[in-house]
C-alpha cells in the first residue's frame, strides 16, 4: 500500500467512523463558514456597545454634547489664549458669551411672542368665526346643531380620558426634569472639555501602547479638527434655513418674522425634530393670521426649504467640510435616527466624520508627530490630501508656537 507523498494531504476514509471530515466539506464553504461565525461575533460586540450605550445614555448623550458644544466654542477660547488670556478666563468668557446670546436669543423670541399674542388672539377669534361660517354656509353646509355637538364631542373625549392626559403630563414633567439634569451635566462637562482638554486627551492617549501612541494621538486631533468643522457647516445650514422661511414669511406677511426665523435657526441644530416644531409653529401663525390659504402657502415654503436642507445643504456642505461623501451623510443621518431616535440623528454625523478622519490619519499617518497637528484645523490624512489646508494648518501652528 502506497503511503502518501511529503506534502500530500492523506484523504480520509468514509467507512471510519472516527476520521475527520473536512477533506470532504468543499474548500469554498469551509471560507464561508469562517467568514460567518467571525461575523456573528462581530455583529454580537456591536450589540453588546449599543446596547451599553444605550443603558448609560443619561451619561453617553449629554457628554456627546458636551464634546459638540466644546467643537463650536474651542476656536474662540484658542483665539483668547493666543493673546494672552489664561484658559480659564478665555473659557469662562467664552461660555458666559455663549450663554448670553442664546438667553437673549430665547428671550427676544419669547417678549415677542408675548408682546404679540392680544393681536393673535384677535386674529384667531376671527379666523375661527370665519371657519364656523364656512362650514354652514360654504359647500358642507353643517347646521348649528351639528358643529356644537362636535365641540361636545370634543370636551367629552378630554373629560373621559383626563387620566391618561394627567399622566402624559407627569410623564411630561420627568422628562423636563431629566433634561435639565442633562444640562447641567452638559455644561459641567463643556468647562473641563474647553479649560483642559488637552491634558484630558494626553491622559487618555498614556492607555496606548507607546509604539502606535503618536499614531493614536494624530488621529484624534485629526477627528476632533473633524468634528469642528461639522459644527460650522451645520451653522452655515441653519442660518440658510432661517434666512429663507424668515423671507417667505415676510413675502406672505406673516407677522413675527424676525423671532420666527431666530426659532428656525435654533431648531436647525437639531435634526428632524427642530424643523418640525420650528416649522410646525411658522404655519400654525400663518393659519391664525393669514387664514388657510397663506398656512399653506407657509407649509410649502416651510417644506421647501427642509428639502433643500435635506438634499442639499446637509449632504454638500457637510460632505464637504467633514470629507464624506454626501450619500454617507443622508444614510448615517437615517441609521441614527432608526436606532436611537433624535439622539441618533443628531449625532451619527459627528461620529462618522470623526472615524473617517481617525481612520484615514490611522493608515496614512506612519510617523507622526503631534506637536504639528492643529487640532482645531488639520483634519487632512496627510500633506498629499488637501495641499491648502495643510498649508493654512501650518501656519496655524506656527503662529501658535
Amino acid at each position: 500500500m502506497s503511503q502518501p507523498g511529503r506534502g500530500q494531504r492523506e484523504q480520509p476514509s468514509l467507512s471510519d467512523p472516527v476520521a475527520d471530515v473536512t477533506g470532504f466539506i468543499p474548500r469554498g464553504l469551509r471560507v464561508s463558514a469562517a467568514l460567518s461565525w467571525r461575523f456573528i461575533v462581530v455583529i454580537a460586540a456591536l450589540y453588546a456597545v449599543v446596547w451599553l450605550l444605550g443603558y448609560l445614555a443619561s451619561v453617553v448623550v449629554p457628554v456627546s454634547i458636551a464634546l459638540l458644544l466644546s467643537a463650536l466654542l474651542a476656536p474662540a477660547v484658542s483665539r483668547l489664549v493666543q493673546i494672552r488670556f489664561p484658559r480659564g478666563l478665555a473659557t469662562a468668557i467664552v461660555l458666559v458669551a455663549g450663554l448670553a446670546v442664546l438667553g437673549g436669543l430665547l428671550t427676544f423670541v419669547i417678549t415677542q411672542f408675548s408682546s404679540g399674542l392680544p393681536e393673535l388672539q384677535q386674529q384667531l377669534t376671527t379666523s375661527l368665526n370665519q371657519i364656523k361660517d364656512w362650514l354652514i354656509n360654504g359647500p358642507l353646509h353643517l347646521r348649528q346643531e351639528q358643529i356644537q355637538d362636535f365641540i361636545n364631542q370634543a370636551i367629552g373625549f378630554l373629560q373621559n380620558n383626563q387620566a391618561s392626559i394627567t399622566t402624559t403630563a407627569l410623564t411630561t414633567a420627568g422628562t423636563v426634569g431629566e433634561i435639565l439634569t442633562g444640562f447641567v451635566l452638559t455644561l459641567f462637562v463643556t468647562i473641563f472639555f474647553l479649560a483642559g482638554g488637552d491634558g484630558i486627551w494626553s491622559f487618555l492617549v498614556r492607555g496606548v501602547p507607546t509604539r502606535v501612541r503618536n499614531r493614536v494621538d494624530v488621529a484624534g486631533r485629526r477627528g476632533f479638527a473633524s468634528l469642528v468643522s461639522y459644527i460650522r457647516a451645520t451653522a452655515a445650514v441653519a442660518v440658510v434655513d432661517a434666512v429663507g422661511i424668515g423671507i417667505g414669511l415676510w413675502i406672505v406677511g406673516v407677522p413675527l418674522v424676525i423671532p420666527l426665523a431666530t426659532l428656525v435657526f435654533l431648531g436647525a441644530f437639531i435634526p428632524i425634530i427642530g424643523a418640525l416644531l420650528t416649522g410646525g409653529v411658522a404655519v400654525l401663525i400663518a393659519l391664525v393670521s393669514k387664514g388657510v390659504i397663506g398656512a399653506v402657502v407657509v407649509l410649502a415654503i416651510v417644506v421647501g426649504v427642509m428639502q433643500l436642507e435635506s438634499h442639499v445643504l446637509q449632504p454638500l456642505l457637510l460632505g464637504r467640510a467633514v470629507r464624506l461623501h454626501p450619500l454617507a451623510v443622508v444614510l448615517a443621518i437615517a441609521i441614527g435616527l432608526v436606532a436611537a431616535g433624535i439622539a441618533g440623528a443628531l449625532l451619527a454625523v459627528p461620529l462618522l466624520a470623526v472615524l473617517n478622519a481617525g481612520i484615514r490619519s490611522l493608515l496614512h499617518e506612519h510617523d507622526p508627530d503631534p506637536a504639528t497637528v492643529d487640532a482645531l484645523h488639520s483634519q487632512a490624512a496627510n500633506p498629499n490630501d488637501d495641499p491648502e489646508e495643510d498649508a493654512g494648518s501650518e501656519e496655524n501652528t506656527e503662529d501658535e508656537k
